[in-house]
């Protein structure tokens, strides 16, 4: 039996708006809380093993939330959770489900990165794509391959109707690339391209980009992931969805769509949200609608730039919800950036490991053990909540049974409809989606063949005049210096071969 601790005398009662957490179980007090909106602005972290009620838990918080009205969005990895959640939809709520569901490949939902940001943020869009690859590649990143990246990635995001796919490209077609360049102003990617990728030999070339080749054509040869990725319009902002208080359910279950494409999925939402509530600087703090976006697994989806998520997304009225199994599943930057920003802690049972730091979070030995955390029954917990600003020493409690099963529900709406109104609004069909890629893919090819076939002619124009001069020059005669262009290649070789001829000079 593990000791229980008695709550403050402070605890927030169960009153909407407050988010309900459980009943306190002190000495026999069975206390009702939650958690205040204005404390969950400053974040909260569950921790627990598999099967001790932490998805139970994350569920009744998404439902409460969703029956009050209010905005929110949830990254799940295993899609068990986005499916309990979408069975429980109120019909009052339907219009303002939005799914994404990459597993539905006759509707894929465009997911773009480079759309339209705003000029101002494009530099923290390029970090975050870096940070993502990053992550995904870790153990054979490099220097160079980060650096051609990046300026890939920031030219990109000044050209409209460019994404993921247009990385090879730009890499791999001349004809593309300078017609890219041509239309920036920006002038150190101007040096980049002209001074340095140009310049590089061919060996050269091919040894640099290829890594990149390799790691984003891992993802590009996925149709899954391609027809997401690949499509230039998103079908809305997450701000949109953010400021419209929309219910924005993101099924990434790895068992149907694979590890790595929920991992890069998940890590492009969690970066793509706090770039687009970093755009909410334009209204006043109080116009600003509060929303809550849940991660469960988050460490999936954590890059380096998550400390920055963390830190500055209260003040843009974006709370975060994030849970997993063991604080090993973190890198030590995310874990220093969980401990040092978030307000309210929840542990369930947890392994000696996670239960070594959470005494320590918690107090020290002399207020909680290892032993107690390691021995908590199914649904009870220890937290450290946030009340008012400040943090309540740490107490016991026991986690509610599924809201849907304990309270009068208002009417829900039917998965089907839910799926089919979603459909409609956001998503196109996959013949649509994939014959305007292979367009857009197949029109660059073109060009460059087209570019590639002028560009022979032209060396082999200018190979026949040099000739031409250096006979000319044997014989003591002078020819006046041309210089062929392109478009006029193929009439100049056969105006010097006739040439040649008369002057009976053997070609």
């Amino acid at each position: 039996m593990t000791r229980r601790f008695e709550p403050p005398h402070n605890l927030p009662h169960i009153l909407d708006p407050n988010t309900p957490i459980g009943l306190s179980n002190f000495r026999g007090s069975t206390e009702e809380f939650g958690i205040q909106p204005v404390d969950r602005a400053r974040h909260t972290y569950i921790i627990g093993k598999t099967g001790m009620g932490k998805s139970t838990l994350l569920e009744n918080m998404l439902y409460s939330d969703i029956i009050s009205g209010r905005g929110i969005a949830l990254i799940d990895p295993h899609g068990d959770l986005a499916d309990t959640i979408l069975a429980n939809i109120p019909k009052s709520r339907t219009n303002d489900i939005v799914l994404f569901d990459p597993s539905d490949t006759e509707y894929p939902i465009a997911f773009n990165m480079l759309d339209n940001p705003n000029p101002e943020l494009r530099p923290i869009v390029a970090s975050g794509l870096v940070s993502i690859f990053k992550k995904m590649f870790a153990e054979s990143w490099g220097p160079r391959l980060e650096y051609i990246l990046r300026n890939t990635i920031l030219t990109l995001l000044l050209i409209p109707d460019t994404t993921l796919i247009s990385i090879p490209l730009m890499l791999t077609h001349e004809s593309y690339r300078r017609k890219v360049v041509s239309k920036i102003t920006d002038p150190i990617l101007i040096q980049f391209w002209t001074n340095e990728f140009e310049k590089m030999a061919p060996a050269q070339m091919s040894e640099a980009i290829n890594p990149i080749l390799n790691k984003v054509g891992q993802f590009l040869s996925s149709p899954i992931l391609r027809n997401i990725l690949g499509q230039p319009k998103n079908p809305f902002s997450l701000r949109w969805i953010m400021d419209n208080g929309k219910i924005f359910i993101v099924n990434l279950s790895k068992g149907k769509i694979g590890e790595d494409a929920s991992a890069l999925l998940g890590a492009m939402m969690v970066t793509k949200f706090q770039i687009e509530a970093m755009t909410r600087a334009d209204t006043p703090e109080s116009e600003r609608r509060d929303f809550g976006l849940y991660v469960d697994e988050f460490q999936n989806f954590a890059t380096d730039s998550f400390a920055t998520i963390l830190s500055e997304a209260r003040k843009y009225k974006l709370s975060l919800t994030m849970a997993n199994q063991y604080i090993a599943q973190m890198p030590e930057t995310v874990q220093g950036a969980v401990f040092g920003n978030v307000g309210s802690l929840i542990s369930f049972q947890v392994g000696h490991d996670d239960a070594m730091k959470f005494a320590e979070v918690f107090g020290g030995e002399d207020v909680i053990t290892p032993h107690d955390l390691t021995n908590l029954r199914k649904y009870d917990i220890y937290t450290k909540l946030l009340i008012d600003g400040m943090p309540s020493p740490v107490f016991s409690a026991t986690t509610y049974a599924p809201l849907h099963e304990r309270i009068d529900t208002p009417p829900q709406q039917s998965r089907d409809i839910l799926l089919k109104v979603s459909r409609e609004k956001y998503t196109k069909k996959r013949d649509y989606v994939e014959k305007k890629i292979f367009e857009y893919a197949a029109k660059i090819s073109d060009d460059e063949k087209k570019y590639c076939k002028e560009k022979e002619e032209y060396k082999e124009g200018l190979k026949i005049k040099k000739d031409m001069e250096r006979k000319q020059n044997s014989l003591g005669e002078s020819v006046e210096s041309q210089t062929p262009n392109v478009a006029k290649m193929k009439i100049y070789k056969e105006s010097e071969r006739k040439k040649l001829n008369e002057e009976k000079i053997p070609t």
